[in-house]
């Protein structure tokens, strides 16, 4: 049974202590909403948001006097590419899908997702993660009216998974990774796959933990995979998403975490 057949699974010490998640992000939470938030639900993510920019403004200026973990850490990020009949797949779709600024996203989301997974010693499933980070924006290019644009990139990992025989397991952890992602606050708790997909997302969108990884691995994942306009696109894009899907969490972020302006702000070029 490969890796990709089975539940994810984590050996963490976080994983017994943190708490255990509402579905509000999940693949069954976003079919049944269409990704627009109750007025409670938004309140229950202003903290998990509030937290997010204290550390990254906290961290942003710890790299700006040099004093930031990662100048330290040891996470190299030197791992192959998966080769999978599954990450073929994903890579393929995300290729005729995607722009070069969304696909070269992508590819740093994983790169990302795995160096921040590795620097926490998370049993990941590496071929999941790799399709679900190819795949997490494949909706956003067409976006539909009044339904979150991950649904339609789960939809799309959904015929992938089938294409393949992806276990339900898997297939189920990789969808609600892809409409988790842009949710903040996930944790451990979601599951490694969800977790490292939102930290890698997270950190090439607006640069939340781009302090607690090498300078050295940041430069090279870019130069591997270049920007190529990427924060004009992205922000466009988004915008375009928080119209279309009036309450949802594009209009969220927009509206209360300035996320033009965190785009704008991002500790990478282009």
């Amino acid at each position: 049974m490969s890796r990709a057949d089975r539940p994810d699974a984590a050996t963490h010490p976080e994983t017994a202590t943190t708490p255990t998640p509402t579905d509000l992000g999940t693949h069954a939470w976003v079919t049944r909403t269409g990704g627009r938030l109750t007025a409670a639900e938004r309140r229950s993510l202003l903290r998990p948001l509030a937290r997010t920019h204290a550390a990254n403004a906290a961290g942003r200026l710890s790299m700006l006097l040099r004093v930031n973990s990662g100048r330290r850490a040891m996470t190299t990020g030197k791992h192959p590419l998966p080769d999978s009949v599954l990450t073929r797949a994903a890579e393929d779709v995300a290729r005729r899908r995607l722009s070069p600024a969304l696909l070269g996203h992508s590819y740093r989301t994983y790169a990302y997702g795995v160096a921040l997974g590795e620097r926490e010693n998370l049993d990941v499933d590496r071929e999941v993660l790799f399709a679900a980070a190819l795949l997490h924006d494949v909706g956003l290019p067409t976006p539909v009216p009044q339904v979150d644009f991950t649904l339609a990139s789960a939809r799309v990992a959904r015929d992938v998974a089938e294409q393949v025989g992806l276990s339900t397991a898997a297939t189920d952890t990789l969808r609600t990774a892809i409409t988790l992602h842009h949710s903040p606050g996930v944790t451990l708790a979601h599951g490694p796959v969800a977790y490292l997909l939102s930290a890698g997302a997270g950190l090439d969108v607006v640069g939340v933990r781009s302090w607690q990884l090498p300078p050295d691995l940041l430069a090279a994942v870019v130069a591997a995979h270049p920007r190529a306009g990427f924060k004009r696109e992205f922000s466009a894009a988004f915008r375009t998403e928080a119209a279309r899907v009036p309450g949802g969490r594009a209009q969220f972020l927009r509206r209360y975490g300035a996320f033009d302006l965190a785009i704008k702000t991002a500790p990478f070029r282009g």
